[in-house]
């Protein structure tokens, strides 16, 4: 038998032998790691006995039957062939005494006249006391005769005798063979012998030379084939790394699992305190891996190492290590999040369930907030839904459900909805004190949920609420430099968000939209960037209703359904309806009813009505309705919206003017005097002094008026305060009642004709089709679209105009001729023609139809 490596001890084996059978007795102790072919060495000499016609008595020591008083005795007698040993009975059945353990020397001398003897006793470290002790006679004794015995040890194995060593030691017959793992080159000649020479350094770094391991290696990667190895989890190599840990002895076995638990042992005492056994024994059992090649310094060689000690533990003691652990590496100083990761490996045993202790939940709060603030929110997630899992306090459990809400904003809105339930409940019932209102009521702002944040906040603001002053007030009564000041200096993150969300909101509903679209969009790509699906959604349904404001439909479309998109499949909950109330109104502006009939048309989920999502998405069906011809319907909308703002306190037109919106509906249902007193009603509270709001009341009452004069004085306010407003849209619909006001008039049929084709051509800046087919039904939408406005910059001097071509070119933007324009301004046809010329060239426009639309409001305002 050829084993490689092995050349020297087989050597020495072989000399051995030939000792034996030339008449000189001789003693040999083969040790080494365990798996480094021990065994294999004495088959080896076996065979060699065979062919030298010697007899072999063979025994083999084993854990279970150390305690059987002279188990290895009896094994190397019944091995004899048939050939009776009556010494053997007379040992095994007394203690041992030098007389009968003499006979049976004697006795076997005897047999060695006869045949060279050979005994081997593989194993010896579990052999037990009486049989030890017949060896040891054995050895001194017997000086001359035919007989070599040899026995195999398991070095740092903890169940070894040293004196029985020693012993053997003392003899001058005494040979000793120590059997190390193979070398690289070993290694490499071993898997060229099974076709696998290419892969023989990885076999190598995995098996760390250990021929068990090497051989189980071999025997999954099969035959001939490419450099790569991998061993097969529960494979033959598992099975291997398992065996050696068994023959190594339960400290050894305990101490890998103790390594592979921790991932690296820094130091015996930290193993130690973890197996609760001495600093000692935890370093012999770390010689022990180490010479076996398990492991390579302080870690187990190989992750394959490391799941097949973890493999070989029970569920249970798993569990147990695991949790044990955990709260040690923390007081050892280690990071919250390494600690907290042997809860979470606890915890993957599904099957198994257990409690967290105080401290176990503590661990998984800081490690899910050290998570957090290094902006892994998906994992801090998953560690507070495991504290929340195995905490059993209810308190403790309402807590962290809170703090999960919070960080579930990140994801998504719909599924942190959810979780406020509960910790809502514990904190109306009193289980849970005031301390996480905060917190509960800024997630109940984030979901419009204004009323019950008031009143969670009720307690702490007392002062406010006798004030009467509600959540939605001071978002809209928050000036827009406060606002702009907080989103300078504020970082995105869950204690940030809703007040960054209500900044943004503040400076949409203070008659700033312009100034809320870079806020907008960068707090999208801040959180688009950090990976965070439901904020996300949040500022891109804030962008588009930034861009719904000024006019942009078709980009308010786009980021409205960007903002779905981010939300999960069916997820949302009540600030799904904030983009859709979006998609809604700008499908419907843009003449897209199919569209926008099909989100109205979805049942309104119970609860919807409570948050200002709710009754945003309410007031953009009703609008939808008013484009579709429907104004009993579109009015029942309006009305439902003022009876919940009123009922709770929310009355505040800066946010759903529903008043104007009701009076448009009954304008068209031919109810003039209702209009007018609702829009009336509108104009006393304090937000009519706000441009919007005071714009679209203007624009309603004008059309409620008989007197063609003051109808105009309304309309042309209207128009500034839209203007003002930033609402291009709701602009361009009051410039197109006041340019048709002025046709029917009589009096300034020009103005008007100018006014009518400056609305119709706003609109179409908007992409509005369906108010451009209302102003103009005859106008082709089809040609390009006018440039954009430009508004010339005082940074370029070059583009300015002169107070001479400002005029002038007002007058042309009205629709007047040339020749009227010289009659109205004492020119010349011809230098009207000049001052037209420059006009073009400073505002890069190629004629008349590129006159920007601010100087036609420029004229309705100069009217007034």
């Amino acid at each position: 038998m050829t084993l490689v490596g092995r050349t020297a001890a087989i050597g020495t084996l072989d000399q051995a032998l030939a000792d034996c059978v030339a008449g000189r007795p001789r003693t040999v102790l083969v040790e080494g790691p365990t798996g480094c072919g021990k065994s294999a060495l004495l088959h080896a000499l076996l065979e060699l006995a065979s062919a030298g016609e010697a007899l072999a008595l063979c025994a083999a020591g084993s854990p279970a039957e150390r305690g059987t008083p002279y188990g290895v005795l009896r094994q190397l007698a019944g091995s004899a062939r048939g050939l009776a040993l009556d010494g053997t009975d007379r040992v095994c059945g007394t203690p041992p005494r030098a007389e009968t353990m003499q006979a049976l020397c004697a006795e076997l001398r005897e047999l060695s006249e006869r045949t060279p003897l050979v005994l081997c006793v593989d194993d010896v470290q579990y052999a037990d006391d009486e049989s030890l002790a017949f060896l040891q006679y054995l050895a001194r004794s017997v000086r001359a005769g035919r007989l070599l015995l040899v026995v195999t040890d398991s070095l740092h194995h903890e169940a070894g005798d040293p004196a029985f060593t020693t012993e053997l030691m003392r003899q001058p017959a005494f040979r000793r063979i120590r059997l190390d793992r193979l070398s690289r080159a070993d290694t490499r000649a071993l898997a060229e012998g099974r076709g696998r020479g290419g892969g023989a350094r990885a076999l190598h770094e995995i098996s760390g030379g250990n021929p068990l391991l090497l051989r189980a290696l071999l025997d999954e990667a099969g035959g001939a084939g490419g450099d790569e190895i991998a061993p097969v989890p529960g494979g033959s190599f598992a099975q291997a790394v398992r065996a050696c840990l068994h023959r190594t002895g339960p400290t050894a076995a305990a101490v890998a699992q103790a390594v592979a638990l921790l991932r690296t042992a820094d130091s015996a005492e930290e193993a130690a305190e973890l197996l609760e056994l001495s600093p000692a024994a935890v370093r012999q059992g770390l010689s022990a891996l180490a010479a076996a090649g398990l492991v390579d310094g302080v870690r187990l060689r190989h992750p394959a190492v490391r799941d097949a000690v973890l493999s070989g533990l029970a569920t249970a003691d798993l569990i147990a290590l695991h949790r044990r652990a955990a709260l040690l590496l923390r007081r050892w100083g280690r990071p919250a999040t390494e600690a907290a990761g042997h809860l979470q490996a606890a915890a993957a045993h599904r099957h198994t369930r257990w409690t967290a202790s105080a401290a176990e939940t503590e661990l998984l709060c800081e490690a899910a907030e050290a998570r957090l603030a290094a902006d892994d929110g998906r994992p801090a997630l998953r560690l507070l839904e495991l504290a929340h899992q195995v905490c059993e306090d209810d308190r403790q459990r309402n807590v962290i459900e809170a703090r999960l809400a919070q960080i579930t904003w990140r994801f998504d809105p719909a599924a942190a909805e959810r979780r406020l339930a509960g910790p809502l409940a514990a904190l109306r019932s009193g289980l849970l004190d005031g301390e996480p209102a905060q917190p509960l009521s800024q997630l109940l702002l984030m979901q419009s949920r204004l009323t019950e944040a008031a009143e969670l906040l009720g307690d702490r603001d007392e002062e406010d609420d006798e004030q009467g002053v509600s959540p939605l007030d001071l978002v809209i009564d928050t000036g827009a430099t406060t606002a702009e000041r907080l989103l300078r200096s504020a970082t995105l993150t869950e204690a940030t968000l809703t007040a960054v969300v209500q900044a943004v909101r503040s400076l949409l509903l203070c008659d700033q939209p312009e100034r809320a679209v870079p806020w907008s969009r960068t707090l999208l790509e801040d959180a688009e960037r950090r990976g965070a699906p439901g904020w996300a959604a949040v500022f891109a349904t804030l962008h588009a209703q930034a861009l719904l404001r000024i006019g942009d439909l078709a980009g308010a479309s786009s980021f409205a359904g960007r903002a779905l998109e981010a939300l999960p499949e069916g997820g949302g909950g009540t600030f799904r309806y904030a983009a859709l109330a979006v998609l809604v109104g700008a499908h419907s502006a843009m003449g897209h009813y199919t569209e926008a009939s099909r989100q109205c048309d979805r049942p309104l989920p119970h609860g919807l009505l409570d948050s200002l999502h709710g009754l945003a998405f309410l007031r953009a069906r009703g609008l939808h309705h008013l484009t579709g011809n429907q104004p009993q319907a579109a009015l029942t909308d309006f009305m439902a919206i003022g009876r919940i703002m009123q009922s709770r306190g929310i009355d505040r037109p800066a946010f759903l003017p529903w008043r104007s919106d009701a009076a448009q509906a009954l304008q068209r249902l031919g109810k003039p005097q209702q209009a007018e007193r609702l829009v009336l009603q509108q104009l006393a509270l304090p937000d009519a002094r706000r441009p919007w709001v005071r714009g679209l009341s203007l624009h309603r009452r004008a059309l409620s008026v008989g007197s063609s004069r003051q109808r105009i004085s309304l309309l042309e306010q209207a128009v500034d305060e839209l203007h003002r407003s930033g609402d291009r849209l709701a602009t361009a619909q009051a410039m197109a009642d006041l340019g048709q006001t002025m046709q029917a008039d009589g009096n300034a049929p020009m103005k008007g004709t100018a006014t009518t084709r400056a609305a119709w051509s706003l609109a179409r800046q908007c992409g509005a089709t369906a108010l451009c087919k209302e102003i103009l039904p005859d106008a082709p939408l089809s040609d390009p679209a006018p440039e954009r406005i430009v508004e010339p910059g005082p940074e370029r001097p070059e583009t300015r105009l002169s107070s001479s071509e400002q005029r002038v070119a007002t007058l042309a933007a009205q629709g007047l001729t040339n020749r009227e324009i010289s009659t109205k301004l004492y020119l010349t046809v011809s230098t009207v023609e000049q001052h037209l010329t420059k006009v073009y060239r400073k505002l890069r426009i190629n004629g008349r139809a590129g006159l920007p639309i601010d100087l036609a409001l420029g004229a309705v305002q100069a009217g007034k």
